[in-house]
């Protein structure tokens, strides 16, 4: 059965998405922050509506269940009640659920455990901390407001990519723009520094009746005040108070520092916290059962949704003093999914290494900043001939006659000629390989892919360079190399065809053998980073239980590397 618009299904079965009295309802009784129904709705484009004194969010093919009652204790049983009903009238593929404690039926699927933090307003807080928040508002002017900035989004990407977070609280950063227009009753709360800069702020949602939620921060260490975000908190106590508030929301512990923090100032561990996920059989509202994601009955079916997948071959086990890892080399782009494979995988692991952050706000600053080069860089449009730019366009675009005929040319294609005049060589460089593998039908990455799938299923995903690190490798890749690689492009071809067929074996010597020229296998770019990423992976591998991946290039190197430091290296089963 083809999924219905929530709406309709909603009117069908008597659900009905929420109206006002509803939604007031829920703020007058709501105390955690996914009672905040405007709030959820924004976030998640979905519809929300109440089944058993629960609220649930739907839309396309996916629901969230929210199973903190809205009035009375929790009831494992009465909440996984709601949750069979609203699967059955709304046929999700895709589930996920918060609560106190998971119902027993879904107590294999719990990718995350926390507690709630609240502070209530009246709490008395420690003399010497309202000492710090005086000292820092000597030097800092505090407003509320709505307006997200330029400076705004400069301070969110520093934030964000200097840590490790849950997909979902990434996902809250990355939305905020379409938060705040979606729901006017959020504001920021700033900190401006007397030069003008964002030093800190905090996003706010007042829109319960009984509390403030404290959403998301961030502080800057490049614009970094001394105690700014103890200012901030003081603020926020302060103005809660103004709007009688009985508590404020601190959320999630999220990590050791920001737990610590919250502590600090009075913060307490109130409610327990639960998130489950999973994907439903098509059936499931014949059968009334929750399947996994990698051991669905039916995976045709399941099939149909996913790209082609295949097992992944280039991949290591390690071990040393009976722990064991897993490294593999990655494949930034290629025509097939490992996405299955690798959840296999990482249900042995809790570490999962990439070479740096893959998140999306840490690609667009690489984005950007290869779209602003200084002015004394080469430009590859002045090494080019017209008739080579003409030729490099053709193999990147397939716009010639027989492309168009087959349907094989790229829609959407690169301006070839812009990146090769305003970007940095390495940008054009990227930009002009992954299009022409993409117009083959090379959609996926085999490290983002790893990246997002151990983020879905909670484990703690760390890149191994900075984003200055990687920045600078890719400034060291030689122009000459680019260039003689563009004028080499009618031979893209063939090693298009070696890369993919070696790598699904898992041979190196086939992907690599003839492609030294490639423009980034230099000794800048493997060799002397093959160094840094064996240093900063080892004390991950001497514990055991974690996957790494690499560029397969790397691998060249590393598997001696890390024999000669006591591991054995042999091929997965």
């Amino acid at each position: 059965m083809k999924n219905k618009p929530v709406s309709e299904v909603c009117n069908e079965f008597s659900l009905g998405t929420l109206g006002l009295p509803e939604f007031s309802r829920v703020l007058e009784h709501g105390y955690v922050p996914e009672h905040s129904a405007s709030l959820m709705r924004a976030m998640s484009c979905g519809e929300p509506f109440i089944v058993r004194d629960h609220l649930f969010l739907a839309g396309g093919d996916w629901l969230m269940a929210v199973g903190y009652p809205l009035t009375g204790p929790y009831h494992p049983q009465s909440f996984s009640e709601a949750l069979r009903e609203s699967i059955k009238r709304i046929r999700p593929a895709r589930c996920w659920s918060v609560s106190p404690a998971l119902p027993e039926d879904l107590s294999g699927h719990c990718v995350e455990q926390d507690f709630y933090y609240i502070l209530p307003v009246e709490s008395r807080v420690q003399s010497r901390l309202l000492r710090l928040a005086q000292k820092a508002s000597r030097s800092l002017e505090v407003e509320q407001g709505r307006e997200f900035t330029p400076a705004h989004e400069e301070l969110w990407k520093e934030f964000v990519h200097n840590r490790t977070l849950p997909a979902r609280v990434r996902n809250m950063y990355q939305r905020t723009v379409h938060v705040l227009a979606g729901v006017p009753e959020l504001f920021l709360l700033n900190a401006w520094d007397e030069k003008g800069n964002l030093a800190a702020c905090l996003l706010l949602d007042p829109g319960p009746k009984r509390f403030v939620s404290y959403l998301i921060g961030a502080h800057s260490r490049i614009n970094y005040v001394p105690y700014t975000t103890d200012l901030l908190f003081r603020e926020m106590i302060e103005l809660s108070r103004d709007r009688g508030k009985e508590f404020i929301h601190l959320g999630l512990g999220v990590n050791p520092g920001i737990r610590r923090f919250k502590v600090k100032w009075g913060g307490t561990a109130h409610w327990p916290f639960e998130f489950a996920a999973w994907e439903e059989k098509p059936e499931a509202h014949k059968e009334s059962k929750v399947h996994p994601v990698p051991f669905m009955e039916d995976k045709f079916k399941f099939f149909l949704n996913l790209p082609e997948q295949r097992r992944l071959a280039m991949i290591w086990e390690l071990e040393k003093n009976g722990r064991r890892s897993w490294i593999a080399g990655a494949a930034h782009f290629y025509p097939y999914s490992f996405r299955l494979d690798m959840r296999r995988l990482f249900q042995e692991v809790d570490t999962v290494l990439c070479e740096g952050p893959l998140d999306q706000v840490s690609m667009d600053i690489i984005a950007d900043f290869g779209k602003n080069p200084d002015p004394d860089t080469p430009r590859l449009s002045s090494m080019l001939t017209d008739s080579e730019i003409k030729n490099l366009e053709k193999v990147v675009l397939g716009r010639n006659f027989w492309s168009r005929l087959l349907n094989m040319s790229l829609e959407n294609g690169p301006d070839v000629r812009y990146y090769l005049a305003y970007t940095k060589p390495w940008l054009a460089f990227f930009t002009m390989w992954s299009s022409f593998l993409r117009r083959h039908g090379w959609e996926q990455s085999v490290d983002r892919e790893a990246w997002d799938t151990a983020q879905e299923m909670g484990r703690y995903v760390l890149g191994m360079e900075t984003i200055s690190e990687q920045l600078r490798t890719l400034d060291s890749i030689p122009v000459d190399r680019i260039v003689r690689f563009f004028r080499d492009c009618h031979n893209w071809s063939g090693l298009k065809k070696r890369y993919e067929t070696g790598y699904l074996k898992g041979e190196l010597d086939r992907m690599f053998g003839t492609s030294a020229e490639f423009p980034s296998r230099t000794e800048m770019v493997i060799n002397r980073r093959d160094e840094r990423f064996l240093s900063r992976m080892l004390p991950f591998l001497e514990k055991g239980g974690c996957a790494v991946f690499v560029g397969s290039a790397h691998m060249l190197n590393l598997r001696s590397m890390l024999r000669e430091a006591g591991f054995s290296v042999h091929r997965r089963k």
